[in-house]
C-alpha cells in the first residue's frame, strides 16, 4: 500500500459506535406535554394544529388529514410536519394516539389543567397551583420518557470508567445532584459548571467514560461544546433535554426528553424545568444503583457509616 493511501486511511476517524435507536413514539397520555414543550419552536401554523390536537383529541381523532388541515386552516403538508415534530412518524399515528388519549379522558384520566400564579395569589393558591403544576410536570415526563433510551444510559452508566456531567445555572444544581449520587455508589463522577473546566476535563474523555448534559433549552452552548468534544473523543454522551430536536440532540448517543410546566412571570424555565430534571436523574440513578447492586450496596452503606455522627443528637449538657 502506497504511503498516499496509508495516510488517507489515517485521516479517516472510524466511529465504531452503534447507531441510536429512534425514540419511540411518545405515549397518548404525554401527547398535551409534548405540545407544550415544542409548541415555541413551531411555526404559527404548526402551532395551531398542535394546539387542536391536544385541545380536542376526540374530535380531531375523527378527522382526515384533510379534515384536520381545514380545521386548522393550514395544509396537508403542515398537519403531517406537526405530527412529526410531535413524535410519531405519521398522521396516522397521531391518529391513533389521538383516539387513546380521548378514550382515557373519557374514562377520567384527563390531564389536569391550572391556572397561572397571579401576582396577588393567596399562599394558600400557591401552594395549591405549584404542586398541581409539580404533580402534573412529573406525570407529563414519565409518560413521555423512552425506556429504551433510559436502559441504554443506565447500561453506560454502570460500566464507565468516569463519568462528566456539564450543565448551568439551575441545571448545574441537578448535575451536582446526580454526581453526587453516583459518587455514593461508588461510580468516579463530577458535576461542571464552569465552561473552562468542562472543556478541559471533555478533552480527556475516552471510549468507555460516558459525559452527560442537562440543558433544557438544548441550545445551551457552554453545555453543548463539551458534550461535543466528549463525543468526539469516544466517551458515550447522554442529553437530558427539554428539546429533543435542539442541537445538543446532534452529539448525544442517548436523549432522555423532559417536561416542563407553562411558564409564567413567577415561573420561569428554570424553575418548572428542575422538577422534571431531577425525575430523570432520580431513574438513571436507581436504574444505576440496581444493575450494580453487589458494588452500590456496600458503597452507600459505607458512605450512611461515615456520615452518621454528624447527624447524631448532641448529648445534653
Amino acid at each position: 500500500m502506497s504511503n498516499s493511501v496509508k495516510e488517507t486511511f489515517s485521516d479517516v476517524s472510524l466511529d465504531t459506535r452503534p447507531a441510536p435507536a429512534p425514540p419511540a413514539p411518545p405515549a397518548p397520555a404525554a401527547l398535551a406535554a409534548k405540545v407544550r414543550t415544542l409548541a415555541p419552536t413551531m411555526t404559527r401554523s404548526m402551532q395551531r394544529v398542535a394546539e387542536a390536537v391536544a385541545g380536542d383529541p376526540a374530535g380531531c381523532a375523527a378527522l382526515t388529514v384533510t379534515g384536520l388541515a381545514e380545521r386548522t386552516g393550514t395544509s396537508e403538508a403542515t398537519v403531517v410536519r406537526t405530527s412529526r415534530l410531535l413524535g410519531y412518524p405519521g398522521y396516522r399515528d397521531l391518529r391513533l394516539a389521538l383516539a387513546a388519549l380521548a378514550a382515557q379522558q373519557a374514562a377520567g384520566g384527563a390531564p389536569a389543567v391550572t391556572a397561572d400564579i397571579a401576582v396577588d395569589d393567596s399562599l394558600v393558591d400557591v401552594v395549591t397551583k405549584l404542586a398541581q403544576e409539580e404533580q402534573q410536570c412529573l406525570a407529563d415526563t414519565a409518560a413521555g420518557l423512552d425506556v429504551t433510551q433510559l436502559e441504554a444510559a443506565v447500561g453506560a452508566l454502570s460500566s464507565a470508567r468516569r463519568i462528566d456531567v456539564y450543565g448551568i445555572g439551575a441545571s448545574n444544581l441537578v448535575g451536582q445532584d446526580l454526581a453526587q449520587k453516583l459518587l455514593r455508589i461508588g461510580l468516579i463522577a463530577h458535576a461542571h459548571s464552569d465552561p473552562h473546566l468542562a472543556m478541559t476535563n471533555a478533552v480527556q474523555m475516552r471510549t468507555g467514560d460516558v459525559a452527560i448534559a442537562i440543558t433544557h433549552s438544548g441550545r445551551t452552548t457552554d453545555v453543548i461544546e463539551p458534550l461535543r468534544v466528549a463525543f468526539d473523543h469516544g466517551a458515550t454522551t447522554i442529553a437530558i433535554t427539554g428539546r429533543p430536536d435542539g442541537e445538543i440532540a446532534s452529539y448525544a448517543d442517548h436523549i432522555l426528553t423532559t417536561s416542563t410546566a407553562r411558564e409564567s412571570e413567577l415561573r420561569p424555565a428554570a424553575m418548572s424545568s428542575r422538577t422534571s430534571q431531577l425525575l430523570v436523574v432520580d431513574c438513571l440513578f436507581i436504574g444505576v444503583a440496581q444493575r450494580t447492586y453487589e458494588t452500590a450496596a456496600p458503597a452507600l452503606s459505607a458512605s450512611y457509616e461515615a456520615l452518621a455522627h454528624r447527624h447524631s443528637p448532641r448529648p445534653p449538657r
